[in-house]
């Protein structure tokens, strides 16, 4: 979604260093104007919304992609530091008391222990709790400093946040991450989620991801269900939590409520 080359990527760690991280939670130039969307994530054995993610949209509603086109290597620092204090403070603005997952860009993320400053005073300002936090890396960033990313995740675990490796299964999120660094959840990739009822290899695949997160102490999330065959075939998979335009679409500026008729 918002690739950066290896050259780049690795100036980021070294020259562009100091710069960058001395500039945390100061947003002032940056002209790139959002908004969020707010879509739950439900624990189906207990039926409640477990979570919330945040999902960037324009100042209007407009796509993630038309607010994404607008990022680039001059601004991404910039961009990453507003997008976890807007969603802090929407989150707290709209009474969540649910978690709050948050998308980071792991290339804009310098040195952790300086780049999420932002993330806590905003969390300070507006009272929400930093264990309510949960981070997890951009769907379609390229990552290709994966040390850097284990990095980031076990510095942001050692703060007492949350970590959350999304759309496992598809591109870096794979089994080398995940023998690397053991998350909080683990996000299966919609594609493998979608009519999964149907498809045995997407089941075998699923199953068999469910089965080496269990033996982990990983939670497993599958995002992105549309009907009720993919849900209760995951139900049988032993997955409980569940993300997806089934339960509710995402709410811009709000939090969005399930219906009766998801959980039937």
């Amino acid at each position: 979604m918002i690739p950066i080359s290896t050259e780049s990527a690795g100036a980021s760690h070294h020259s562009g260093q100091e710069t960058a991280c001395g500039g945390c939670g100061d947003s002032a130039q940056l002209d790139i104007e959002f908004e969020y969307a707010y879509q739950p994530i439900v624990d189906f054995n207990t039926r409640s919304i477990y979570a919330y993610e945040a999902l960037v949209r324009g100042p209007e509603g407009e796509s993630a992609a038309s607010v994404l086109a607008q990022v680039n290597d001059n601004n991404r620092y910039r961009f990453d530091q507003a997008c976890r204090m807007k969603a802090v403070e929407g989150a707290s603005r709209l009474g969540m008391r649910e978690l709050l997952s948050i998308n980071f860009l792991p290339n804009a993320v310098y040195r952790p222990e300086v780049c999420i400053r932002s993330t806590f005073e905003a969390a300070r300002k507006h009272n929400f709790p930093i264990e309510n936090i949960i981070f997890e890396v951009t769907e379609g960033e390229r990552v290709q400093d994966r040390p850097h990313l284990v990095n980031i995740f076990r510095e942001y675990r050692r703060f007492g946040f949350q970590t959350a490796i999304d759309d496992f299964g598809a591109g870096y999120a794979g089994l080398n991450l995940l023998a690397e660094y053991q998350p909080n959840l683990v996000k299966i990739d919609m594609d493998l989620v979608r009519n999964v009822d149907q498809s045995r290899p997407r089941q075998a695949i699923v199953a068999g991801i469910a089965a080496i997160c269990r033996d982990l102490d990983i939670r497993v999330l599958a995002e992105g269900i549309e009907t009720r065959a993919e849900r209760d075939f995951l139900l049988r998979a032993g997955i409980s939590l569940m993300q997806g335009y089934w339960f509710a679409k995402p709410a811009f500026k709000s939090l969005a409520v399930i219906v009766d008729a998801a959980w039937e």
